[in-house]
């Protein structure tokens, strides 16, 4: 069975860092995408960037492209989204999420989902 665990949320102030972390279990994840989406109070959920798994190209959304980073470490069946220059709109819950086959933007697309870890940036 497919487990996803984020952690590395926290409250950072406008300006900071933080770097979020998906161990991922339950199977081997070649030829699977891993996402990073958000979901702010009472918006719904967006995408954030993508990396495949085989061979760690990347996709970012416009808002965080120079500011976050995704990359995985194969060696711990774990994803990373480096996230810098955060701003107050950058609060929300984030969630690593995955799905076999193409990467995509849409979270209806994605299988397995983790529980999500809280971003809070103060102005």
């Amino acid at each position: 069975q497919v487990q996803l665990v984020e952690s590395g949320g926290g409250l950072v102030q406008a300006g900071g860092s933080l770097r979020l972390s998906c161990a991922a279990s339950g199977r081997t994840f070649s030829g699977y995408v891993m996402g990073w989406f958000r979901q702010a109070l009472g918006k719904e959920r967006e995408f954030v960037s993508v990396i495949r798994w085989n061979d760690g190209s990347t996709y970012a959304t416009d808002s965080v492209k120079g500011r976050f980073t995704i990359s995985r470490d194969n060696t711990k069946n774990t994803v990373y989204l480096q996230m810098n220059s955060l701003k107050p709109e950058d609060t929300a819950v984030y969630y690593c999420a995955a799905k076999a086959g193409t990467a995509s933007t849409k979270f209806g697309e994605y299988n397995y989902w983790g529980q999500g870890t809280q971003v809070t940036v103060s102005s």
